[in-house]
């Protein structure tokens, strides 16, 4: 249990941090409300992997609601086994006697003595026996407030009001499909929150994109109005420490602006859209070029100008690409911007972008790495390759005056499939894709797709 003292309207918690609770509590009954929820019968949100953003998110929800404890449950489940090796749980133990708010937790707790003992090497710690005093085995710099863990998933999901997803897409099905036997006996039908950024490309009966929300929808039966997607431009440690964000709920009206309301707090501002697929496909779509940009500051040691040329060209790709996506790709100008710029920032995808050209991360080792979890720009480079590659999707060319298929137009796509999938590339050539004399304006690329009729619904599953 996550301990409170009230004081003057404001609650301390066990992690240190002061939050106003003013109108905390009515948000939370006029949720509980919404759901039907009886007196004694608690709320119960329970994340669903426990990566950076997904623990994140459910300590975010226990440092606001965690007090609260006859009105909500607050849990998060990750699998159970995953041992911490010996150079994390020392770089661990220098976090926690660097925070004396967390050392005192921990004393207090008598959790302590077992992170003296892994430090030394006597013991070995667990991923899940961490994240319960705070520590996310993806963000081991950022002491969360201790959380309510369970390794088993039937335990977790099977009375669980809202469900936030926050598993990779590539494991979000397998994971959804298991849990849907879970919920066979249901009688009343969960909310979910994904804020899983991948796709998968579908090739028939058309070419189309299945996003996680989609998945989560296919392998539950959950109908689509109790399904929503949490993104924005955010880094998950960032937001943890009270620095100024804002995100997109989107999905079915019902649930959306509620939830919104239910999840905003003075740091952290939610705004709620209708637009799920188009919003959710675009948080897969800049993690493809983080990766490449990446690279190109690593391999031109940070040069301002080089970073700027990439970015003109690969922005210009993905207004090109929501031309085909949305029919009103404007409105989806700032948010995509927004969000592409803080990943290039900070984010995992253009981190492992660096470590591939400097050498110091291969292709070999997969995309799965230690301290950061899933890069989910890889799978999506190859998604969206095979997408725009489909003749039946062909747009005209400017100049060969023929039609083409859409990636022939993303050369920066092209290069990051040749390096990322089929290997015939190393990371060196994403410089020479951007110095190539035939490359055409980048403002050529977005005259083409504004004056073009490019939209194709069909791409998200639409008629």
């Amino acid at each position: 249990m996550v301990g409170s003292i009230e004081r003057k309207g404001h609650n301390l918690y066990s992690n240190g941090s002061i939050q106003n609770c003013n109108g905390l509590e009515e948000k939370l009954d006029e949720l509980r409300g919404l759901l039907g929820k009886a007196a004694g019968d608690p709320l119960r949100i329970v994340g669903v992997g426990a990566g950076a953003w997904g623990s994140v998110f459910a300590a975010l929800l226990q440092d606001s609601y965690g007090p609260y404890r006859e009105k909500v449950q607050i849990r998060i489940w990750r699998r159970p086994g995953r041992a911490v090796d010996r150079a994390t749980a020392e770089h661990l133990f220098e976090v926690i006697n660097s925070r004396e708010d967390v050392l005192r937790r921990l004393i207090r707790r008598c959790a302590y003595l077992k992170y003296v003992e892994a430090r030394l090497g006597d013991r070995t710690l667990y991923a899940d026996e961490i994240l319960k005093d705070g520590f996310c085995l993806n963000m081991i710099n950022t002491p969360l407030c201790p959380l309510k863990v369970v390794t088993n998933l039937q335990e977790a999901v099977w009375d669980a009001d809202i469900v936030v997803n926050g598993l990779p897409s590539t494991e979000t099905r397998e994971v959804f499909e298991e849990i849907n036997r879970y919920w066979k006996e249901r009688i009343t039908v969960p909310i979910i929150i994904s804020l899983s950024k991948g796709i998968e490309a579908a090739l028939n009966p058309v070419p189309h994109i299945i996003t996680p929300t989609l998945m989560i929808n296919r392998a539950t039966g959950i109908p689509m109005e109790n399904i929503l997607y949490l993104g924005g431009p955010n880094i998950a440690s960032e937001i943890y420490n009270k620095e100024y964000a804002n995100a997109r709920i989107c999905g079915a009206e019902k649930w959306r602006k509620p939830l919104a309301k239910f999840l905003r707090q003075p740091h952290f501002i939610v705004w709620d859209n209708s637009d799920l697929a188009t919003h959710e496909v675009m948080g897969g779509l800049k993690n493809v070029y983080a990766i490449g940009a990446g690279m190109v500051a690593a391999l031109t040691n940070e040069s301002a100008t080089s970073k700027s040329v990439y970015f003109a060209h690969c922005t210009s790709e993905m207004i090109f690409i929501t031309h085909l996506l949305a029919e009103e790709p404007e409105k989806l100008a700032g948010p995509l911007l927004a969000d592409t710029y803080v990943t290039l920032l900070k984010g995992r995808n253009a981190w492992y972008g660096q470590m591939l050209a400097k050498g110091e991360l291969s292709l070999d080792m997969g995309d799965s790495i230690s301290g950061k979890g899933m890069i989910q720009g890889v799978s999506a480079v190859g998604a969206f390759y095979e997408l725009l590659s489909q003749s039946s999707l062909s747009v005209p060319h400017p100049e060969i005056n023929k039609p083409v298929a859409p990636v022939e137009l993303c050369p920066i796509l092209k290069m990051l499939y040749k390096i990322l999938i089929t290997r015939e590339q190393s990371s060196q050539a994403i410089l020479k894709a951007l110095r190539d004399e035939t490359l055409n304006d980048p403002r050529e690329r977005i005259e083409i797709a504004q004056t073009h009729a490019f939209y194709k619904p069909s791409l998200l599953g639409q008629p």
